[in-house]
């Protein structure tokens, strides 16, 4: 991890942060760490170097847990003195039962406590007149992109996730305060802001969409005001987990207009309409299809990011049939699928469905996998010959020759594909440049700078 801020103090107290799960942990992980930089820790690259070490967990499968609990006792044994916080301290029996000698074990969002853990740990010795911390804070993300988290929490009631129970109800951020942190970013010098929460699109419901002071005007905490404000900040907005609730509609209209990306990461799960049901999921009885045909009707270069899971309890070959045809018609141009798990506290778990075998899981996921590399690379064909803007990740070009890797509007940052640009001048991380598109494989495209 690189220290994003000015050296601390040679006496500075030294931190140690492993950070697991989502972007949404990822941001939890840079507020404590914005913290405790303002206070003067020094931020360790290794736990033997550092005097305390922070464990952000992952809670939300048994193989999550898995690393999370295997992250905690690499870091007592290469240190000793450990904080664990994360979704995985929401239940925190299993880390104390294997790991009794940790310092703390804290739930999500609980900043105070795991600070608090920290100064007990190791004190602070901050120096007032030394400025330690950077106007947008700690990232833990390259420098021209970042992640904005709008909300904490979920009001759904899924029947194989427990994250509301783990990081509780929706609570939104008011409008102001969301768009001021965004400002800060761009300000900064970050090109793309990604949009995170648990459910994106309900932002502002627990608010009643209230109205907060930005500027010299007030803005509604609705998804709708928020995505239109962040539009004109003059940098890339992409939007995360957002369920298919009817007012998405209207986010399109600003897609077609430029205003923000033409990318909706949804969590569609599955398609088949019985496993909908068992699974509960909301906005379920939209005609889904139909939706997504007239959005690429008003955005024809809209791209669509999914989830999937396979091997739900009760879901049948038929099902199965039944979400690859639906996959070949909605033309979802980034797709994972997830073998189900079993999650302690699921509903699912109670459901009176046949579970699916392990063996058949399996064969289903390769299938799955199978069906959308052929989508994707359909997909990426239709783009030779295109003339793309591309956001460089990685630098390259100029005398060297070797090519820079950037991403499209249509690809997000380490789940989605890639562009590899060649180009006769230098490109930095953090450059946007045209590229021609030459060649396409099932994820990546090749182009030259133009």
């Amino acid at each position: 991890m690189q220290n994003p801020s000015p050296p601390a103090p040679a006496d500075a107290p030294r931190v140690s942060f492993v950070s697991l799960g989502c972007p949404k942990a990822l941001v939890d992980s840079e507020r404590i760490l914005t913290r405790l930089r303002a206070e003067g820790y020094e931020l360790s690259r290794t736990h033997a170097g550092a005097d305390v070490v922070v464990v952000n967990t992952c809670g939300f499968l048994d193989s999550a847990k898995a690393e999370s609990l295997e992250a905690i006792g690499a870091a007592l044994k290469e240190n000793g003195k450990v904080v664990v916080t994360g979704c995985m301290g929401a239940e925190p029996q299993a880390i104390a039962e294997r790991y009794p000698n940790v310092l703390a074990i804290t739930g999500p969002q609980a900043y105070e406590s795991v600070v608090a853990a920290v100064h007990a740990a190791a004190a602070p010795r901050h120096d007032p007149f030394l400025d330690l911390v950077p106007e947008q804070g700690v990232k833990l993300t390259p420098r021209h992109y970042a992640y904005l988290k709008i909300s904490e929490g979920c009001d759904n009631s899924c029947s194989f996730c427990i994250i509301p129970h783990l990081r509780g109800p929706l609570v939104s951020r008011p409008a102001a305060d969301v768009l001021r942190e965004a400002e800060r970013l761009a300000k900064a010098g970050v090109e793309e802001l990604l949009v995170i929460s648990q459910d994106t699109s309900a932002y502002g419901r627990d608010l009643r969409y209230a109205e907060s002071a930005f500027g010299d005007r007030t803005v509604r905490a609705r998804f709708l005001d928020l995505a239109r404000e962040l539009g004109s900040l003059g940098v890339w907005v992409r939007l995360h987990y957002v369920y298919p609730y009817p007012h998405v509609d209207e986010v399109i209209e600003l897609m077609a207009e430029g205003k923000v990306l033409p990318y909706l990461d949804i969590p569609f799960q599955h398609a088949a309409p019985s496993v909908l049901k068992a699974m509960k999921r909301p906005a379920n009885e939209e005609k889904t299809l139909e939706r997504i045909k007239a959005w690429r009707r008003a955005c024809p270069d809209l791209a669509l990011r999914s989830t999937f899971i396979v091997g739900f309890p009760g879901e049948t070959e038929a099902d199965f049939g039944y979400l690859l045809d639906w996959l070949d018609e909605a033309e979802i141009d980034h797709a994972g699928a997830f073998r189900y798990e079993p999650v302690a506290g699921a509903p699912a778990n109670e459901l009176p469905l046949e579970a699916v075998p392990p063996e058949v899981k399996e064969i289903r996921w390769k299938r799955f996998m199978e069906r959308q590399q052929k989508v994707s690379a359909r997909l990426r064909k239709r783009k030779i010959g295109k003339r793309l803007q591309v956001l460089i990740d990685e630098p390259g070009g100029g005398a060297a020759g070797a090519l820079a890797k950037g991403r499209g509007k249509a690809d997000a940052p380490q789940i989605d594909g890639a562009v590899h640009v060649a180009s006769r001048r230098p490109l930095r991380a953090g450059d946007i440049v045209t590229v021609r598109i030459d060649r396409a494989d099932a994820y990546d495209l090749y182009g030259a700078a133009v």
